[in-house]
């Protein structure tokens, strides 16, 4: 069971609260800056180049853009928030320091009383304040989260020289309709298909068509966000049929498209 906010006030901010008692995540990224509200139950949450990390209610988690991961319940019913950003917007809000801070690696914060501040911000986005005070809100949070120290971190970070070295493969992978095969790709950066698999995933954390499939969905929540329909959405991504895009990204967001479009 999922919620959904967005206000065309503040297109670049969506606010989540969900309720989920099985897996329901994928590897995945997303293309905006990520603050997320462990409310109840136990949950675990993994990285690439990090171990797994046991997460408690009363967490809070900072997730940059582009950052690979997955949360999912350990045991039960697992409640939580997320809110979504454009990282450029929320970066002209908060400190210089956050660069090398919230917008620099996965963060999990252990301290109740920026989780109530927190839940309260989302409160406020969820009850339709106005653009200004959201705004003046998390100028403020940013702050506090940033000054915070958290109980773990995953780093962030790629090798730019390898991420130029794939930009062909990446830009294959997100706009050939078909799927292309791996030896071709590798073709195209002049490695064996094995070289290429364990590149992609030092490069980004995924998998040439677990990343592909990450883009398309990134792709499909703007579209659906925009109004979008569903079945146009999945022929304009080129998935072979419905069925398969609802279960790709079912995956990655843990709702369905009609759910998510709203």
């Amino acid at each position: 069971m999922s919620e959904f906010w967005r206000s065309a006030e503040l297109p670049h901010l969506e606010a989540r609260r969900s309720c989920q008692e099985n897996s329901c995540y994928r590897p995945h990224t997303h293309d905006a800056f990520s603050v997320g509200l462990i409310d109840a139950g136990a949950s675990v949450l993994a990285g690439h180049l990090g171990g797994v990390i046991g997460l408690r209610p009363g967490d809070v988690v900072l997730i940059p853009a582009g950052q690979v991961h997955d949360c999912n319940p350990d045991d039960g019913v697992w409640r939580y928030q997320m809110i979504h950003m454009d990282q450029e917007w929320a970066a002209t809000l908060a400190p210089r320091s956050a660069s090398s801070g919230l917008f620099s690696g996965i963060s999990v914060i252990r301290r109740p009383d920026l989780h109530r501040r927190v839940s309260v911000w989302s409160e406020s986005i969820f009850a339709d304040a106005p653009a200004e005070r959201i705004e003046a809100e998390f100028r403020a949070l940013s702050r506090e989260l940033d000054a915070a120290a958290p109980e773990h971190r995953v780093p962030g970070g790629a090798d730019p020289e390898l991420f130029a070295r794939l930009a062909s493969v990446m830009h294959r992978l997100r706009h050939d309709d078909s799927n292309p095969a791996l030896s071709e790709l590798a073709e195209l950066v002049g490695m064996t298909k094995y070289q290429l698999v364990r590149a992609m995933k030092r490069a980004t954390g995924l998998a040439p068509l677990a990343w592909r499939q990450n883009a398309r969905v990134a792709t499909a929540r703007r579209m659906l966000r925009d109004g979008q329909p569903i079945a146009e959405t999945a022929h304009a991504l080129g998935f072979t049929d419905q069925s398969h895009f609802h279960r790709v990204f079912r995956a990655h967001v843990a709702t369905s498209p009609g759910a998510y479009r709203g």
